[in-house]
C-alpha cells in the first residue's frame, strides 16, 4: 500500500481537533510523528496580530562570563566544597521568583588532563548583572578555592542568541564523535556522588582527556508548568547533568565509551546505574538521547527508557503515535512505539 504525506496544522487550543498532535510535540522527542515544516509561537493569554505583543520582550543586552579554576589549585576537599556550594546555590535559587532566576550557568568539570574546571554563564539581570555574577562566584568559592580567572562580556541579546558561546560549539576541522549521558536532578549531588565524580575525573587509570561532567542550572519558570500540560514531564528539577566525552579517531572510541559509561553508572549506582525518578532524580532529557538507557546490561534498574524520558506520559504518546503514524514509518532506536 502506498504511503502519502499530507500537511496538517496542530494548535494548543482545546477546540483544535489536532491538539493531541500539538501536545506530542511539546517534549515528545524528534523523529516520531512526521516532519515539522513550520512553527508559530505566542505566549499563553495573548491574542491579536501585533508580533511585539505575542512574545515576552527580550532584554536590551546580556552579560556572558567564563570563569576558570586551575586543577593544580583544586584537591579533593576543595573540589567537594565547590560542588556542595554549587548544589546548595541551585537548591536555594530553584524557584521562578528567585532574584537569580535571570542567571543561567554551566559548570564544566573536566578531566584533570584538561588542566582546568570551567564555568560559563549568561545573565539578563541588566544593570545588576555584573554584581549577580560576582556574588554567584563568591558563593561557589566560599570555604574553598576562588576561580583564577573570570572574563565578562556585554552584548546585544540577539547577538548572543545567534551565536551563543562560539568556542564551546566550535567543531574541530576533522569532526568529532561525542557520547552524552544525561540526567535531571531534583537535588544536589550527595557526598558519595561528589566523591565518585572526583575519582572519575582524576583517576590515572583512565586515559580520557575529553571526559567531563557538566552541570547546567535548571528549573525557574520551567517548573511552574504542570507535568501533564506538555509531553515534557520533568517539572521539578534544579540541574541538568551530563557525563560526556568526545574523540577524533575510531581507535579512541572504546576507552572513551568505557570512561563515560563507567562514570555515569557509578554516579547512579544506587538506582541501577540510571537516574530513576524519585526523591533525587527525575529521569533524563530526551533532547540528549542515549540508547544505553534501553540496554538492560547498562540500565539494570528495571525502569524502562520510556519512563526515564517521558514519565507517565508515555502511554498517551503511544496513542498519538498510533493515530498519526500507525505503520511506524518514523522510527529510530529510541522512537515511540505505536500503542493500541
Amino acid at each position: 500500500m502506498a504511503i502519502h504525506a499530507r500537511t496538517v496544522i496542530a494548535g494548543r487550543e482545546a477546540s483544535d481537533p489536532n491538539r493531541e498532535l500539538w501536545w506530542a510535540h511539546t517534549g515528545g522527542g524528534g523523529g516520531n510523528f512526521g516532519v515539522v515544516t513550520r512553527l508559530w509561537f505566542r505566549s499563553p493569554g495573548t491574542g491579536g496580530t501585533d508580533p511585539t505583543r505575542l512574545l515576552p520582550r527580550a532584554p536590551d543586552s546580556i552579560i556572558t562570563f567564563r570563569a576558570e579554576w586551575s586543577w593544580s589549585d583544586v584537591d579533593r576537599p576543595s573540589f567537594a566544597r565547590l560542588l556542595a556550594n554549587h548544589g546548595l546555590w541551585c537548591e536555594r535559587n530553584r524557584d521562578a521568583d528567585s532574584p537569580n532566576a535571570s542567571l543561567w550557568t554551566l559548570l564544566e568539570l573536566h578531566r584533570r588532563e584538561f588542566g582546568k574546571l570551567v564555568m560559563r554563564g549568561v545573565s539578563s539581570a541588566g544593570p545588576t548583572a555584573e554584581r549577580q555574577v560576582s556574588d554567584h562566584l563568591a558563593a561557589l568559592s566560599r570555604g574553598g578555592v576562588a576561580p583564577s580567572e573570570c572574563v565578562l562580556s556585554e552584548m546585544p541579546w540577539l547577538a548572543f542568541a545567534l551565536d551563543p558561546f562560539p568556542d564551546m560549539y566550535a567543531m574541530p576541522p576533522s569532526g568529532v564523535s561525542v557520547k552524552v549521558k544525561d540526567a535531571l536532578l531534583k537535588q544536589r549531588f550527595s557526598d558519595r556522588q561528589i566523591g565518585a565524580a572526583y575519582e572519575w575525573l582524576t583517576c590515572a587509570d583512565h586515559d580520557c582527556p575529553g571526559g567531563m561532567i557538566g552541570l547546567a542550572t535548571y528549573g525557574g519558570r520551567i517548573n511552574t508548568v504542570a507535568p501533564g500540560a506538555t509531553a515534557a514531564a520533568q517539572r521539578a528539577s534544579i540541574l541538568d547533568m551530563a557525563c560526556a566525552t568526545g574523540w577524533l579517531g575510531p581507535g579512541d572510541e572504546a576507552r572513551n565509551l568505557a570512561w563515560v559509561r563507567g562514570c555515569y553508572r557509578e554516579l547512579f549506582a544506587e538506582t541501577g546505574g540510571v537516574p530513576v525518578p524519585g526523591a533525587a532524580c527525575e529521569g533524563a532529557l530526551i533532547n540528549h538521547p542515549d540508547t544505553d538507557l534501553a540496554d538492560a546490561t547498562l540500565n539494570t534498574s528495571g525502569v524502562p527508557w520510556s519512563t526515564l524520558y517521558y514519565g507517565s506520559g508515555y502511554p498517551r504518546l503511544q496513542r498519538i503515535k498510533a493515530r498519526w503514524d500507525p505503520r511506524n514509518v518514523f522510527r529510530h532506536a529510541l522512537s515511540i512505539q505505536p500503542g493500541s
